[in-house]
């Protein structure tokens, strides 16, 4: 499937661990729950894709541009913003504390790129051992629907960064 401006989101699950405060400290685990597209309806969501947390440009370029323009994002009537990745939602979590993310963005897991396939966007960093991972994509999805596609044809990050999407909102 390739995901339009215009159609509904497939169905989904997401792993993520939750933020709490216990997660302060470096021990500290937390438990994953899951996160399903369902709880979207009725929301406006950015989400956006990063093919591996800690790796240099998401790390460093793409997520937190979201982070430092979150308040921006709250302002145009955004309810959730959440990046995805293939990593498992421990890694996730763990990223999410380095970067400050605390309960402003969710950082879930699509395990096994299970949604990005769905979707059609998915990279294959298999000749760099790091095997299939999301593509980096940003979508806006109101109530379900898709209102921006903004998939990197390229590396860095253009049409799904945080610049790019707060203009399409």
């Amino acid at each position: 499937m390739s995901l339009s401006v215009g159609d509904t989101i497939p169905e989904g699950t997401f792993k993520y661990v939750p933020y709490t405060p216990e997660l302060e400290d470096g021990l500290a685990c937390g438990v994953p729950t899951t996160l399903s597209t369902n709880d979207w309806k009725g929301k406006k969501v950015v989400l956006f894709a990063v093919p591996g947390a800690f790796t240099p440009t998401c790390h460093v370029n793409h997520l937190p541009p979201y982070i430092k323009k979150y308040d921006e994002f709250k302002a145009k009537g955004v309810d959730v913003i959440i990046v995805i990745a293939a990593n498992d939602p421990f890694v996730l979590s763990g990223w999410a504390r380095v970067e400050g993310l605390k309960d402003k963005i969710i950082a879930a897991s699509d395990t096994d790129v299970a949604w990005s396939k769905k979707i059609g966007h998915v990279f294959d960093l298999s000749a760099h051992g790091l095997g299939i991972r999301t593509g980096r994509y940003a979508l806006i999805i109101d109530d379900l629907v898709v209102k921006y596609i903004g998939s990197e044809p390229g590396p860095g990050v253009s049409v799904s960064g945080a610049d790019a999407v707060l203009a399409a909102l």
